[in-house]
């Protein structure tokens, strides 16, 4: 959120109103006149609307590389967790196909067993 200096000279200074607690409640603008005690520590941060449709715009404008940067990272991201995941379903087959076996082996020894008995 910018602070927004109007034609008319009226500042919009972003505040936000937290509970007695700190849970955000809302976030919104308070508008400063001059003369107003805090008018004159806002002034130089302050961009008119113009200034901040130029700054949105460039902004915009300059996303895309960084978009594709990101896009980029995520699917190499998703490519390492799918590659993982991968990795432990082969493991868990392996186990699962270890178990099975260990189960039959058990299983053998005890026939043998009741068989010696």
């Amino acid at each position: 959120m910018y602070v927004i200096r109007l034609a008319d000279g009226t500042l919009r200074v972003p505040r936000t109103l937290t509970s007695e607690d700190g849970r955000l409640i809302a976030n919104a603008y308070v508008d400063l006149e001059p003369g107003d005690p805090d008018y004159d520590r806002w002034l130089p941060e302050s961009l008119t609307e113009d200034e901040l449709a130029e700054r949105r715009g460039r902004w915009q404008a300059g996303n895309d590389e960084l978009e594709r940067e990101f896009l980029a990272y995520r699917a190499e991201q998703l490519g390492a967790e799918n590659a993982g995941r991968t990795r432990a379903e082969q493991l868990g087959a392996e186990n699962a196909g270890r178990a099975e076996q260990v189960g039959a082996e058990n299983a053998g020894r005890a026939r043998m067993e009741q068989e010696e008995t």
